[in-house]
């Protein structure tokens, strides 16, 4: 199999998976407890995206200055800062950090 083959498989396999819910649901419906598990998958998602890049390394834990930023912007959200001020805490506390390392 050629490269642009298996490209091609995945795209259409890719498409076929996408498009089934909205093919076999329809207009209906879903039920109340899968609605609430469908709410809340997209913030689960992000958070292990979030944990995974800041603390997984090669094959284990690794506490870095990453793990700094991530802590300084939490700490922003918390103190209920605009965005783009938590992102420049979170990266001006990443930057410290690796100076200081």
């Amino acid at each position: 199999m050629t490269v642009w083959l298996v490209v091609g498989l995945v795209a259409v396999a890719t498409i076929a998976f996408k498009a089934a819910g909205p093919v076999l649901l329809g207009g209906r419906l879903l039920p109340v407890g899968v609605r609430g598990v469908v709410a809340l998958l997209a913030p689960v998602l992000l958070a292990a995206l979030v944990v995974t890049q800041t603390v997984g390394g090669d094959g284990g834990l690794v506490l870095d200055a990453r793990l700094a930023g991530v802590g300084a912007g939490a700490a922003a959200i918390v103190a209920r800062a605009p965005l783009p001020v938590v992102v420049i805490v979170a990266a001006a506390a990443t930057a410290l950090a690796r100076m200081v390392t």
